[in-house]
């Protein structure tokens, strides 16, 4: 298999769009200079419309376990107390590191596979305590699994108890609906390597006005990843450290697609992408690890492996026969599920190949498979998709 034919199917780091890649070609700049100011202005414009926020989007170098460690740093004052609503490997994530930079730590563990219940959520706030919980971290779209939680209700329920409410949308953000401003989120992080379709290297997180004021009532000890210094400079579209350049060049282009497209649109075509999937997965008589389509992510499915056969053998079968890059599972599911990426640069006839991909992983390791079931399937939500949007071509 050609190398440069290889799909990359991956939850992230996503397929990079040529103009978004040639973007980094760009010349340097003085990031003193008045092209950097319009450069800074286009992009936090973007972003701020991706957001669904009026507020600023402070665009800091790192990945988004790093947006981890600075919302925490900044919003949290040293020792408090934090809830971990953790349904995967990257609330366990936020959690552990929550923990390390020495804050007291609670966790409400939910089911790999199953979303956060909100009742759950305000039944373990309402416990009673001796030291107040001053924020909730939850994980809007948990990669590992393929949860979307129902970050509105459970954003609702941590407002109630006077939580700063703290959203990881690293999976989520440009792929799936949020509101930042309208469900009370006061602090969203999110990478550019995702849905965004950048290459990895840069986080995202705006913060709201109770955000803020908590940041500036923080003691703790801050510096490069302070971001009150990035506050400061927003209205003046400067930044306080030399910035990653070739990456900002690459996220103004992939704003510039994402708004051509449309964000609602976008919303729609990676719907239509989960549907696809999960169509597809379950026409090859795979079970899904996430059983409530109503909390089934569009971004990401995770995939059951048939018994006998490891997911390490089915993705290595599809790379190698086939050309398509799968994502193993994490954590406990590391050896019991496959995962299949379908967010940012990707279309649906990527799914449809992806799903042929495993069909094909599958039957050559004996199973018995019907060729072509996996990839009808899809194609029959695509085709309906269709219809709705425009009615049928007359013929000729």
């Amino acid at each position: 298999m050609l190398e440069e034919k290889y799909l990359l199917m991956l939850p992230g780091p996503t397929p990079v769009p040529p103009p978004v890649a040639l973007a980094q070609a760009m010349p340097m700049m003085n990031h003193r200079g008045e092209a950097f100011t319009a450069l800074f202005r286009e992009i936090t414009a973007g972003l701020q419309r991706v957001f669904r926020t009026r507020q600023p989007v402070l665009v800091l170098p790192g990945s988004g376990t790093g947006g981890f460690e600075t919302a925490l740093q900044n919003f949290v004052a040293p020792g408090e107390k934090v809830l971990a609503v953790v349904t995967g490997a990257f609330g366990d994530r936020w959690a552990k590191g929550a923990r390390a930079l020495g804050y007291e730590v609670e966790r409400l563990d939910v089911e790999w596979g199953r979303a956060a219940d909100p009742g759950e959520l305000r039944e373990r706030l309402a416990a009673g305590r001796d030291r107040p919980i001053r924020a909730v971290l939850l994980t809007h779209n948990e990669t590992s699994t393929g949860v979307t939680n129902p970050i509105r209700e459970l954003a609702q329920v941590a407002r109630e108890h006077g939580a700063l409410v703290m959203v990881d949308s690293v999976s989520g953000l440009g792929a799936l609906p949020i509101e930042m401003d309208e469900w009370g989120l006061d602090v969203v992080l999110t990478g550019a390597q995702k849905a965004l379709m950048c290459p990895p290297g840069l986080t995202l997180l705006a913060a709201s006005p109770r955000a803020w004021e908590a940041s500036d009532r923080n003691p703790g000890p801050r510096f490069y990843f302070d971001l009150r210094p990035y506050r400061d400079g927003y209205e003046k579209a400067s930044l306080p450290y030399t910035p990653a350049l070739a990456l900002l060049y690459a996220l103004r282009e992939s704003l510039r697609l994402i708004e051509r497209e449309g964000l609602e649109a976008a919303w729609a075509r990676h719907r239509l992408l989960g549907r696809m999937t999960r169509a597809g997965v379950r026409a090859m008589g795979l079970e899904l690890l996430v059983r409530d389509d109503r909390f089934a992510s569009d971004s990401v499915t995770a995939v059951k492996a048939p018994p006998g056969l490891s997911p390490s053998a089915i993705r290595r079968t599809a790379r190698e026969r086939f050309g398509v890059i799968l994502a193993g599972g994490q954590g406990p599911l590391s050896e019991t599920v496959f995962r299949i990426g379908h967010l940012g640069y990707v279309v649906p006839g990527d799914v449809v190949q992806a799903l042929a991909a495993v069909e094909g992983a599958l039957a050559l390791h004996g199973l018995p498979v019907e060729l072509g079931r996996a990839a009808a399937a899809a194609e029959a939500v695509w085709l309906d998709a269709l219809r709705e949007q425009a009615p049928a071509p007359a013929r000729t």
